[in-house]
């Protein structure tokens, strides 16, 4: 009897959870107006409008560093960034611009395997 009852709150707690997870809402990425691969793109010949994308880059690639401190992205420059935006969006060009700061993330950082979203 005892066992049946344990069983039983077992089941319910693992129900209770797994509910709980598929429920929750997946984290809000704050990011401009238009994060697409696209919108980056046309920002190479206006380097004022550049500016504000990599400024949103560094500022996740510090969030990573204090959500992950024992893999840290190293201090890159707004050109390493760039280079790497630029690339990832030539080969990915219906991707969003975060999905190449997110990868770049995991390549910097040593992590090694993609962030999941």
């Amino acid at each position: 009897m005892l066992r049946s009852q344990l069983l039983k709150w077992t089941l319910g707690l693992l129900a209770t959870l797994l509910a709980t997870h598929l429920l929750a809402a997946p984290p809000k990425l704050l990011g401009l107006d238009d994060m697409s691969c696209q919108a980056w793109s046309n920002t190479k010949p206006a380097p004022e409008e550049r500016l504000i994308y990599l400024a949103w880059a560094r500022g996740f690639l510090s969030g990573h560093n204090y959500a992950n401190q024992r893999q840290q992205v190293t201090d890159v420059s707004n050109g390493t960034i760039a280079v790497f935006a630029d690339r990832f969006c030539r080969e990915n060009s219906k991707a969003s611009f975060s999905d190449a700061i997110y990868r770049m993330s995991d390549e910097f950082s040593g992590r090694g395997a993609p962030l999941a979203k």
